[in-house]
């Protein structure tokens, strides 16, 4: 093989291994679960998976982490049907998903991430819908109003989400079925215009509406 042969194949492996490793790092990207450089998914002292920003109830299922993070959250795989005589009966109901969102947003009073009385009363409402159904998983995200820094507001709705968490599970709702986030002030309900002007008692208090858990209730039930 002359020079000019040897070269050109070193570049093609030169090529291809580069493309792999963009192909691993792109897979990597994508994932909803945080891999160590061991492809590893990481977890904290709890035995949790960290997520990353893609995860989402919907993508457990494509993840190849997803039967080891979040198991409660893939699809039930349905039993065998009998093939005796039974057979022949009516095939039993099969359980639908259904879900309940709850924007609650008299929980919190401004900058505080104690749960207000009205709050609790619209949490015990929460958890009425949730013992209609086989619950699979309560989705709670916090939020934050526009006033104070990006930083501050994102560690005080995830403060407020952890709050709306341990009040259910206080009153019987397994830990492990409540998922928090916080979202800061990125995503208020108000409008920019609805509440002008500096931070002033008028302006809190239109902002209250943004001073809130969005919860999501996610189980079965029979049709």
């Amino acid at each position: 093989m002359n020079k000019t042969a040897k070269h050109s194949l070193m570049a093609l492996l030169a090529a291809t291994l580069g493309l792999c490793a963009s192909l691993a790092q792109a897979q990597a990207v994508d994932r909803i679960y945080a891999i160590d450089s061991r492809g590893e998914v990481v977890v904290d002292p709890y035995g949790l998976c960290w997520r990353t920003s893609f995860w989402t109830p919907a993508a457990v299922a494509k993840d190849p982490a997803g039967s080891k993070c979040d198991k409660d959250l893939l699809p039930k795989v349905a039993p065998p049907a009998p093939t005796s005589v039974a057979a022949t009966k009516a095939p039993p109901v099969k359980p639908e998903i259904k879900k309940v969102s709850v924007a609650a947003d008299a929980l919190f009073d401004f900058n505080k991430a104690v749960l207000r009385p009205e709050g609790k009363a619209k949490l015990d409402d929460v958890i009425a819908k949730s013992r209609q159904l086989t619950l699979e998983v309560v989705i709670a995200v916090g939020h934050a109003d526009r006033i104070g820094g990006a930083a501050y507001n994102q560690k005080l709705s995830e403060r407020r989400a952890a709050a709306v968490k341990d009040y259910l599970v206080g009153k019987g709702i397994p830990a492990n079925r409540v998922y928090t986030e916080g979202k800061g002030s990125k995503q208020p309900v108000t409008k920019p215009g609805d509440c002008k002007g500096a931070k002033s008692p008028k302006v809190i208090a239109c902002l209250q509406p943004d001073r809130r858990v969005d919860i999501e209730i996610i189980g079965t039930t029979t049709k």
